[in-house]
């Protein structure tokens, strides 16, 4: 289980950090968290300078975003260490998570999780960084189950469906009502890697919907991961952090209907009775379970 703070985590808006101008854009919004990428934004020959932007960004600009995170290279690639490394090092009080890419096994997590140890005592940060997770890999799918129980820094894993896809080698262009395969193609990967967060306290995280003109498509994605127990999804751009913070976020009229239900049953509790009628509903201990996840949601975002 996670020892890390819960997080609000509706929408993950990806931002270059290569762009100053991005960042600076991104820091001025209401949303509950942002990630700086280093990754697949950045090219190569740009990467040590994009760390130096980060680091000033980090330090110098008023984050309104709940959570503030950076996204490294993964760690079969030159680029993994030091980005951990100089990114703590230059600012790590201004940091909350580390997004970690194409985990493979829970080796790759544990080499994170005892670096940031170790930068955390040579600094002296009072802050603990948390760790987010992308699976992305047909391997780090295989593995998830061991993946998500394997720090108590992780907080979160993301299901990275774009090298997924190509990792697995499937063919995406015969998807849809009139290709060969119905969707929902990705319910398979979503299912199994919720079910492995859930099973270890931490957040399940859809990835990335590449048409952001498409606001219906995105909705309609982001609606199915909902179903499935998620609690948020990517943004690859601006205009898709509201369609993510409505979607994940408990209408007014189900806050109000499990609030009233969870006080009539601790009321019932109290008085020596198990299941009680609730305006024509029953509510039981199981059902009450359903509806403390709706209060507990609402209490994260703070409505």
């Amino acid at each position: 289980m996670s020892k890390q703070p819960a997080r609000a985590r509706r929408c993950q808006l990806s931002v270059p950090g290569s762009s100053e101008k991005m960042m600076t854009k991104a820091a001025a919004l209401e949303l509950d968290h942002v990630f700086l990428d280093l990754e697949d934004a950045v090219a190569p020959s740009a990467k040590p300078a994009a760390r130096g932007m980060i680091v000033d960004a980090l330090n110098n600009l008023d984050w309104r975003p709940r959570t503030v995170c950076v996204r490294i290279n993964d760690v079969e690639t030159e680029w993994c260490h030091d980005d951990i490394i100089e990114v703590i090092t230059g600012a790590g009080e201004n940091l909350d998570t580390i997004m970690l890419t194409k985990a493979k096994s829970a080796a790759d997590v544990r080499f994170v999780h005892l670096l940031i140890d170790q930068l955390e005592k040579k600094l002296g940060l009072k802050k603990r960084i948390g760790i987010e997770c992308l699976i992305e890999e047909v391997e780090g799918m295989m593995n998830v189950e061991e993946i998500a129980a394997c720090s108590d820094r992780l907080e979160c894993l993301i299901f990275g469906m774009g090298d997924y896809s190509a990792s697995q080698q499937m063919q995406l262009s015969a998807v849809g009502s009139t290709g060969g395969y119905p969707p929902d193609i990705w319910h398979y990967p979503r299912y199994k890697m919720t079910i492995a967060c859930r099973a270890n306290g931490i957040d399940p995280v859809d990835g990335p919907y590449a048409n952001f003109r498409n606001a219906e498509a995105y909705r309609k994605e982001a609606e199915r991961s909902l179903i499935l127990g998620m609690v948020g999804k990517w943004a690859i751009h601006p205009s898709q952090v509201d369609i993510a913070q409505e979607v994940f976020a408990p209408s007014a009229e189900d806050i109000a209907t499990a609030r009233k239900q969870k006080e009539a049953y601790d009321q019932a509790l109290a008085e020596g009775l198990g299941a009680i009628n609730v305006d024509g509903v029953m509510v039981d201990a199981a059902s009450i379970r359903i509806v403390q996840n709706i209060i507990d949601r609402a209490d994260l975002i703070g409505v």
